[in-house]
């Protein structure tokens, strides 16, 4: 079976739709997917919810597809970076459901695993818990949080074999391996593609039985979202 398209575009054919669950790796702007969120955009499908810790910024990342309408709902944790964002979601054009960092991670993880909910002490007493099961365990209470589980998953690593098995980079890592787990189909972006056996089994992250599809950006822009320099 050949993971491997000659580009992002490609990539997403016939796998992209209308009202689908697209989750997307990344923080901030470290460990993007850019050239599938590009290719998404350009695909022109709407009515989307998107599973993401954030939505880039404004001109960038999954930014661009809130400025496009095409994201109707996301499912995030941090939104501070993206003025369009704030402006949609105060004017009632765009639905939002927060979801605290620790358990959006889990719940992509719990959703790859197939397991379909569990129970976390995070969010018991606010507004995160309202209308969901409580439950006590030793003393303590828990919320029930379901499970994630995307139509397609977007997700950016460093380097792939020609079967999908995965190595991500330092940080970049972040939410990736999370949301390739979660995808029913997962699609790869990565910077550096080799042969199979060529990747050290004990050096992969990410086994290739969760990896559909694959495209090679070697030169990805990797936009620094907040630039900090000290004087000399």
């Amino acid at each position: 079976m050949n993971k491997v398209y000659p580009d992002a575009a490609s990539a997403l054919a016939g796998i992209v739709q209308d009202g689908q669950t697209i989750a997307v790796g990344g923080f901030g702007l470290c460990g993007i997917p850019e050239a599938l969120i590009l290719a998404l955009r350009d695909s022109g499908v709407t009515d989307l919810t998107a599973i993401s810790n954030n939505a880039g910024v404004d001109d960038f990342g999954l930014g661009q597809l809130l400025a496009t309408r095409q994201i109707k709902k996301m499912i995030s944790s941090y939104v501070g970076e993206n003025k369009e964002f704030a402006r949609q979601y105060l004017a009632g054009e765009l639905e939002i459901e927060f979801t605290p960092q620790g358990t959006l991670a889990e719940k992509l993880r719990a959703g790859g695993a197939g397991i379909p909910a569990f129970y976390t002490k995070t969010g018991v007493g606010t507004i995160v818990a309202e209308g969901k099961p409580l439950a006590e365990f030793d003393g303590e209470q828990y919320v029930l949080e379901r499970s994630l589980v995307a139509d397609v998953s977007l997700v950016k690593a460093y380097m792939a074999d020609r079967a999908g098995n995965l190595v991500f980079r330092k940080t970049a890592r972040n939410f990736n391996p999370n949301v390739a787990m979660a995808g029913k189909i997962t699609v790869v972006e990565v910077e550096k593609l080799v042969e199979v056996g060529e990747i050290d089994p004990d050096h992969v992250h990410l086994p290739s039985i969760f990896v559909h599809r694959i495209v090679v950006n070697e030169t990805p822009e990797k936009r620094i979202e907040q630039r900090t320099v000290r004087a000399n």
